[in-house]
């Protein structure tokens, strides 16, 4: 029997009462209870990773309500740890409040959508007006915030004002649950209106979250941690916990043996490695985590395909446009990322988007902690700050530095008279005179080792192989491309290998005209090297058919294109 998959449904209760599959996260409310000294939490998670159904869940557990809803906790961790936990069943006011939907492209058109989410939110809590609770001043300011004739000051102070309210009413201090608070503080950077946006959030959560007697403890959800000196400098009571702690690493994503246990009862145990190696590759305070959006994607469909689902959907506008406005200058960085490789660097976990454009510290936190990248921490000395080794996660994320920097070089290409389409015919069907003619007005238009910055021109090998890497990309997902891997008795530069038997595969050599080696000196070395390594080894081994050998030799601008015997020396 398939597995019935809550795609799309971050409602607690709709999922569990509809006999949903669900993936036990109550965990986080057990982590949550015992941390009895933290007021205000701060959990930062990328999107699509549960955070929205968490949230969700927290409100069923704590909301004081008449109806009792303890039929959707009974068989979770949650409620089988005993009364200590369960003392917090349904006891609490919620003021629950999400901003996802909230990127509009102008402060004006923010402003409007934020104000009519405090409407709501009032509007949900109104019961207090039929009460004594308020004053007649309160009773004012809470009708002009629901008839939408109130000053942009009660909008600032709505949450504290709220939740004094509510503890007024009901004798308990309310709990305080607030989902995406940076999805607009996202969009004022993307255009161009955050400094009003920041002085808005700085205001609303500090009123709401610091030092407030009516408040009993606060959850917070993200992707980021913005910049304390941006909007959380007054929240002293706020404890953070990103992606790389330990603490509540297992309550959003899917952890290793969760998803085994969803491959198992949906009947495609075998499809485990598969699995893997797309949707795998998170790390979180040390537990590996998979992208639960893409999993239950792959799950969901009647004829399961490994797709990057994730991508798909999510919305990486910032990313996308911060990535190509950097693919230039991070040629190297990227492709050693494309290859399978990483690098290591210390990450704050403040994230100043302000500084994205200037501090590649600030670009790669903003990568990490958006799940774009996977950060495993890395032994360092007593007295040294932790650094962290940062490398793409999966196949599913790697398709976002292949498609962006593929795009980037396409519009170059495309400004210069230069066929992309034609050069990757060329290279599928090894076509040597086709691959010298479209890489060669490539490299004479395009390419400039001071794309790569000053060190470039000592490694000329490492600017070529950055540029075809990332032409290459287009091949994806119908080829994989590889570079600087072991195949026979050595390393051929790069490597394309087809995902399916019967289809073309090629070893692309790069040699450079060093000293007084002419092009031909270099092609000759390379065909030699080729075939004595015998290069074309996995593609054999792969079933590609037919198989070809490409060296390209360069010198400057000027390059060269042999084709060599695929058959062993």
């Amino acid at each position: 029997m398939p597995l019935r998959i809550p795609l799309g449904i971050s409602d607690f209760r709709e999922l569990r009462e509809k006999g949903l599959e669900y993936v036990d996260k109550s965990g986080l409310l057990v982590e949550m209870i015992d941390r009895e000294g933290t007021k205000v939490l701060l959990l930062p998670r990328p999107r699509r990773f549960g955070k929205t159904l968490n949230l969700s869940m927290l409100r069923c557990f704590f909301e004081k309500r008449s109806e009792d809803l303890s039929h959707l906790f009974q068989d979770l961790a949650v409620w089988k740890a005993g009364d200590a936990y369960r003392s917090h069943f349904q006891r609490y006011p919620v003021i629950f409040l999400t901003f996802r939907d909230i990127k509009a492209s102008t402060f004006e058109g923010c402003w409007a959508d934020l104000t009519k989410k405090i409407q709501a939110l009032y509007d949900e809590h109104r019961a207090v007006l039929d009460g004594a609770a308020l004053s007649a001043l309160e009773r004012r300011n809470y009708a002009a915030i629901l008839d939408g004739t109130a000053e942009a000051a009660l909008y600032r102070l709505a949450l504290g004002d709220l939740s004094r309210y509510l503890h007024r009413a009901t004798g308990e201090r309310a709990m305080v649950l607030i989902d995406e608070y940076d999805e607009p503080i996202h969009a004022g950077f993307v255009h161009g209106y955050h400094r009003e946006i920041l002085e808005f959030f700085r205001a609303f959560l500090t009123v709401g979250l610091k030092d407030n007697p009516h408040l009993e403890r606060g959850v917070v959800t993200g992707i980021l941690r913005i910049a304390r000196e941006s909007i959380f400098s007054g929240l002293n009571n706020l404890a953070v916990y990103t992606l790389l702690q330990k603490t509540f690493s297992t309550c959003f994503g899917f952890t290793e043996p969760e998803v085994e246990a969803l491959l198992a009862r949906a009947g495609r145990r075998d499809a485990m490695d598969l699995v893997r190696a797309w949707y795998n590759g998170y790390d979180f305070g040390g537990t590996v985590v998979y992208n639960p959006w893409s999993v239950l994607s792959y799950l969901a469909d009647e004829e399961p395909e490994l797709k990057p689902y994730w991508l798909n959907t999510s919305s990486n506008d910032l990313i996308k446009a911060t990535l190509e406005k950097h693919a230039a200058r991070l040629g190297p960085t990227l492709e050693a990322l494309l290859r399978g490789e990483g690098f290591e660097t210390v990450l704050d976990e403040n994230v100043a988007l302000d500084r994205v454009d200037q501090s590649d510290a600030a670009l790669w936190s903003l990568l990490v902690f958006s799940g774009y990248l996977k950060a495993e921490k890395r032994p360092r000395g007593a007295m040294e700050q932790a650094a962290h080794r940062l490398s793409v996660p999966n196949r599913e994320v790697r398709l976002i530095y292949s498609g962006t920097f593929q795009e980037w070089l396409e519009a170059r290409m495309r400004d210069h008279g230069t066929d992309l389409p034609r050069l990757l015919q060329g290279l599928l069907g090894g076509d040597a005179a086709l691959v010298e003619r479209q890489l060669g007005a490539f490299v004479k238009n395009v390419l400039s080792y001071h794309d790569l910055g000053a060190d470039a021109a000592d490694t000329p090998e490492s600017v070529y192989q950055v540029f075809v890497l990332g032409l290459l990309a287009a091949l994806e997902p119908g080829h994989r491309v590889r570079s600087n891997r072991e195949s026979g008795k050595g390393r051929p530069d790069v490597l394309i290998l087809p995902n399916e038997p019967g289809k073309p595969g090629l070893v692309l050599e790069l040699k450079a005209a060093r000293g007084k080696r002419t092009l031909e000196q270099a092609l000759d070395d390379g065909i030699e090297q080729v075939r004595g390594m015998d290069y074309a080894a996995e593609l054999r081994a792969a079933g590609a058919d037919p198989v070809h050998v490409l060296v390209i030799a360069f010198d400057g601008k000027e390059l060269r294109v042999r084709r060599a015997d695929a058959d062993r020396a």
